[in-house]
């Protein structure tokens, strides 16, 4: 008995011991909180051109060995990834889009306490800290199955610190700007006196300048004519918050200390003209309509001194002057995009008070996207149930939208900027905010690529209805045709983002958006006019390979090449949308066909159409908006290198944003001639000088012949847009930051009359030219426009330029961007401040200096760093 009692005890204990372990290991998540994950770029000069290496490295810092059953997912700026020459313990794989995850090989093993480093190659070089791999987190399987989900805490970006990681390749001629570079930069800007600066930016037509000033006080009064109504209580609004006080309006019109807003009639043929009278006894905006009234008073407003905006006062005291302007375009446009990267309602408002006090008339308003859906839909829930939000899914194959630009794996986490849109009530409030500012919304649809949010959301809502049984009604808005093998990636790294063009139901979705935008116009007093159609992008591939095009190829054989199926949706969009009376805006590539050639080629037959293609590619085919304001289109021009604020304002892998059509600072946008372009189109995106010639000079091999503008044909440049694509601007404040001061430099290419130096043919006079007008403009930004930003609205966010410096023989020189900045630095190393030493003329120096700019609103720049003298 004793025996067999030992041996029951044996196995009771065995028992309990197998128990144990068995809970032990299917239990419990893993604690990917203890992962500790680095990245750095390693070079972007390998053996292979435009290829770069780059590593993760993982450090094992908890207490339990890290095997193979897990995948790192991440957002990246979307590259190709190539193969390794080496074996890794892991591997990068792209997914789609912007989605990669590093996959562990079978035999992966790291234990506590341990690092691993895993490098990988991927093509196109990397220079930016928003480069870097974003939302990363952790999946761990039990099998197929996704066991857990965990976001990595502890992540750390290895600084760019060798030239190698900071130009792109061999012949990348953009200079590093490191401090010693930007004070030779700097060196050519020189401050002008207060009677060479304009008064107002965008530069008035003429600005005739008088004698004393008039004082907006306690006891002046505001009279209108009924047609500014609107107006005067704009006017009021922006009194009362400089002076913390509202301003008596009189129906009475006296003949001093008053503020009047009158009709002239003869200035009723240009809608934005007006006349601006300063006098010791009163101001006088006159015009012949209501926007240009709005502009008078918003030339008024940036007469209104900093201290003003700073503290209110009693007293705002304007120079007596006569000013008489309207603008060169019609047509002034600012572009974001809300798709990529969310805007709240509150931010873009803001945006929409910048660009009205800047004189722009149009806003480009993007809300559809691959990576997003940004207005609500009557009838269409997914649109936003789906197409708004971003989530971690097993497949990219699923009808939900997967993590993009770092968004992470969680729907709806706060500080994130995947999720989010407007209601129908929050775009109405938009579009009202905007016509009270005489800013005109243009909604977006992009067909048939930049579709995926589309695609998705249609996709979800025909599983719904298909589960239900309604089969009719599930596919009256489906998008894809279910047998489509094509095969393509997007220039954004999507393989799924293009709808089916042979599905009737891509016409009725299409119809129906429309349909509802034309309803909330409506609802907000408006009629929409202009609607912009995308029509950019589609890769090759597309449609190759779906029987649904196929059978659409066969019936009109006159379409030829798959590629041309984009063309002829876009023809069949404008019969169908002909009766809503809209003004069509696309992408350049709205007014491209493919010939038999294999170029692309003005499609003449859409000319006479109300199509209006918008430009952006000055640098890779330079003559493009020239041939096609030849061939008759009213184009707008996007030119890239001048107006797209989401490229980088330089090569300093501090600075945020894109570069692949190389940087574009306030100057670019201010320094653009539209009629002319080969002018101020001088560098490609590597930095190396593009010689365009037109084609009646002639040319030789280091020259690019370009198509001239006819002089008739100016008249079909309707005008000018900036673009800020989002995928890089996460949130207000860096929107901001990348619209400020570009805008302003933007302004002045929109509205002011030709610059003198548009038309120099002598390089060096020309050069001559533009830098006194610059030396003039860059006064005005330092002395005046940056601090206004910084009390305006509670103050904008926007870039204040770094100095320039060196240390030359034991002393410190330094520079600035601007004129009218200050100048802090330190000697021990601390971030300046504004109470910091103020830099007034060359110092000696014994140790290394730290250095930022100051505008008078206390915004500053980041700082640099200088080395001490070297001891000889």
């Amino acid at each position: 008995m004793k025996f067999k009692s030992s041996i029951a005890r044996t196995l009771c204990f065995v028992a309990i011991v197998v128990v144990v372990i068995g809970c032990k290991k299917q239990t419990t998540t893993f604690p990917a909180d203890k992962i500790a994950v680095k990245w750095e770029l390693v070079t972007n000069f390998t053996d292979s051109t435009d290829v770069f290496n780059a590593k993760f490295v993982l450090t094992n810092n908890g207490e339990q060995t890290l095997e193979s059953n897990w995948n790192l997912f991440f957002s990246m700026a979307p590259r190709p990834i190539l193969q390794n020459k080496e074996p890794q313990a892991a591997i990068v794989h792209h997914i789609n889009g912007d989605w990669y995850k590093l996959t562990p090989g079978e035999k992966f093993v790291l234990e506590p306490g341990k690092t691993v480093e895993i490098t990988y190659r991927g093509t196109e070089a990397v220079i930016k800290n928003t480069d870097r791999p974003l939302g990363l987190y952790f999946v761990f399987y039990d099998g197929e199955k996704e066991k857990q989900i965990t976001e990595v805490s502890d992540y750390t970006l290895i600084p760019f610190s060798q030239a190698t990681q900071v130009n792109r390749r061999d012949d990348d001629q953009t200079p590093i700007p490191t401090p010693d570079w930007l004070y030779a930069d700097y060196k050519s800007v020189r401050a002008v006196s207060d009677d060479k600066i304009s008064p107002v930016i965008p530069t008035p037509a003429k600005v005739k300048k008088g004698t004393g000033y008039f004082e907006i006080n306690d006891a002046s009064t505001l009279s209108f004519d009924s047609a500014f109504a609107r107006e005067a209580e704009f006017l009021q609004a922006r009194i009362a918050e400089a002076m913390g006080a509202p301003m008596d309006v009189a129906e009475m019109r006296g003949t001093s200390n008053q503020l009047l807003l009158r009709v002239d009639k003869t200035l009723v043929e240009s809608p934005e003209a007006y006349r601006l009278t300063i006098t010791p006894r009163q101001i006088v905006i006159e015009a012949g309509q209501a926007a240009g009234a709005f502009y008078g008073i918003q030339s008024l407003r940036m007469m209104f001194p900093i201290d003003v905006l700073k503290n209110q006062a009693s007293t705002i005291r304007i120079p007596a002057m006569v000013i008489e302007d309207s603008p060169r375009f019609g047509f002034r446009s600012v572009h974001v995009d809300v798709s990529r990267n969310f805007q709240t309602k509150e931010s873009i408002k803001r945006m929409l008070d910048l660009f009205s006090l800047y004189k722009i008339n149009r806003f480009l308003l993007y809300t559809t996207e691959d990576e997003g859906w940004r207005v609500a839909i009557d009838g269409l829930p997914e649109l936003t149930e789906v197409g708004a939000r971003r989530q971690h899914t097993k497949s990219y194959g699923d009808a939900v939208l997967h993590p993009a630009y770092g968004s992470g794996p969680f729907a709806g986490k706060e500080g994130t900027y995947g999720q989010g849109h407007y209601t129908r009530e929050d775009f109405i409030e938009i579009l009202k905010y905007a016509q009270a500012r005489h800013i005109k919304v243009i909604p977006e649809l992009n067909f048939p690529g930049h579709a995926r949010a589309a695609i998705k959301a249609m996709e979800a809502r025909y599983q719904r209805l298909m589960k239900e049984g309604k089969k009719e009604e599930a596919e009256e808005y489906r998008l894809l045709d279910p047998e489509d093998k094509s095969v393509y990636l997007s220039a954004q790294g999507y393989k799924d983002n293009v709808v089916c063009v042979a599905r009737e139901s891509s016409f009725h979705f299409y119809e129906k958006v429309v349909d509802e935008f034309i309803i909330m116009y409506k609802e907000a007093g408006l009629t929409l006019d202009e609607f912009h159609t995308g029509g950019d992008e589609v890769p090759e591939g597309a449609w190759t390979q779906s029987p649904m095009a196929a059978a659409l190829l066969k019936e009109h054989p006159e379409v030829g090449d798959p590629k041309n199926l984009q063309m002829w949706f876009f023809k069949e969009l404008v019969k169908r949308l002909k009766s809503k009376n809209l003004e069509l805006h696309g992408w350049e590539e709205v007014a491209l066909v493919k010939g038999k050639d294999g170029k692309y080629h003005p499609n003449n037959e859409l000319a006479s159409e109300r199509i209006v293609p918008y430009i952006w590619n000055n640098l890779f085919d330079p003559e493009l908006s020239y041939r096609l304001a030849n061939a008759g289109f009213k184009i707008v021009l996007c030119n890239v290198s001048n107006f797209y604020f989401d490229l980088a304002y330089d090569k300093d892998p501090n600075e945020p944003g894109l570069y692949w059509a190389g940087f574009v600072n306030e100057k670019n946008a201010w320094s653009f001639a539209p009629y002319d372009l080969a002018k101020t189109t001088t560098h490609d995106a590597m930095g190396r000088p593009l010689n365009l010639v037109y084609k009646s000079s002639g040319g030789n091999q280091k020259e690019v012949v370009i198509e001239p503008l006819k002089e008739d044909s100016k008249r079909n440049i309707l005008g000018v847009e900036a673009q800020l694509w989002s995928e890089t601007v996460k949130g207000r404040e860096m929107m901001e930051y990348y619209v400020l001061p570009k805008l302003i430099g933007f302004s002045e290419s929109a509205w002011s009359k030709p610059r003198p130096w548009e038309t120099i043919e002598s390089k060096e006079q020309r050069d001559k030219s533009m830098q006194e007008g610059w030396n003039s403009f860059a006064t005005a930004l330092g002395t005046r426009e940056l601090p206004r930003m910084g009390y305006l609205n509670e103050g904008y966010n926007y870039r204040v330029p770094v100095p320039g410096a060196i240390i030359d023989k034991g002393v410190l020189k330094a520079n600035t961007a601007y004129p009218g900045l200050e100048i802090r630095y330190t000697l021990d190393g601390s971030e300046p401040t504004r109470e910091s030493l103020l830099y007034k003329q060359d110092v000696p120096v014994t140790t290394g200096v730290t250095l930022r700019c100051f505008d008078a609103a206390g915004k500053g720049s980041r700082s640099i760093k200088l080395a001490g003298p070297s001891v000889e």
